[in-house]
């Protein structure tokens, strides 16, 4: 049998001369088991050289080079970090990195929660940022754009894109749930659908990511809408090996370069 082609979606918006860019599968890898086969999960418990494999074939696809896959301790914060050169093994607590130096490769690990890529292709300036729900209602996506205008770009010409995620057929929640978001703005209750019982929601991550960044008049901004939690060939999800009952998950990869 021939080994698993690494797989990676591209956004519409970011197919720009000069950026390079995936919202990668779980196809391509080399670990085994419930890890199969690309993950990218540094805190899961797969085997550490199948992980630092699993990067090194990411950054390749990328750049055409081994470079260091730089993540962070993502924490669900509104944290965004700018980095000047790869980051090794001492990783900062936050939910993205931005960098104007070429050939880094930053990168946003996932396993339900909203991965978000952005670029100013003028600037020469990229983001990551990881959105689950705590830190998209803190405002992780608007940390990573002011990060981004500290580097010289420029909202007008920033292109971003949110990866696949937990959709909301698959995302039930409670009603304290919603109301932390209500208590945002009434407006958001158009982010829950009724779930299967009457102290149940559905909430949309996506669409709430989406709102919000287009709100911060960037150039565009795409949502590839897709639903991590039943398509197990393709993605992981922290959800279904939970309801699964497996005893631990892993990571998706999403990045982004300036070449």
């Amino acid at each position: 049998m021939s080994p698993e082609k690494i797989s990676p979606i591209e956004s519409k918006v970011l197919n720009i001369e000069g950026i390079r860019h995936g919202f990668f599968t779980r196809q391509g890898g080399v670990s085994e088991g419930i890890y199969k086969s690309l993950n990218c999960g540094l805190s899961s418990k797969d085997n550490p050289e199948a992980i630092h494999e699993n990067r090194r074939r990411v950054t390749s696809h990328l750049t055409g080079k081994s470079e260091l896959l730089s993540t962070t301790n993502q924490v669900h914060s509104a944290t965004a970090v700018i980095i000047d050169r790869p980051l090794g093994s001492e990783l900062p607590k936050a939910d993205a990195l931005v960098t104007r130096k070429s050939g880094i490769v930053l990168g946003t690990l996932a396993a339900d929660c909203a991965p978000v890529l952005l670029a100013d292709p003028i600037a020469g300036v990229v983001a990551s940022a990881h959105a689950g729900w705590r830190g998209a209602i803190e405002g992780i996506v608007d940390s990573a754009v002011l990060a981004m205008e500290d580097l010289g770009a420029s909202r007008r010409n920033i292109f971003a894109a949110i990866g696949p995620c937990i959709g909301q057929a698959s995302y039930e929640v409670d009603l304290q749930f919603e109301a932390k978001f209500i208590s945002q703005s009434k407006n958001n209750s158009r982010f829950f659908a009724p779930g299967a019982k009457s102290e149940k929601r559905q909430f949309n991550l996506t669409d709430y990511v989406l709102r919000r960044t287009q709100k911060l008049g960037l150039a565009a901004v795409h949502a590839l809408d897709i639903d991590v939690y039943p398509d197990s060939e393709r993605f992981f999800s922290y959800r279904r090996s939970k309801h699964l009952g497996e005893p631990d998950y892993a990571r998706l990869v999403s990045a982004i370069s300036l070449s």
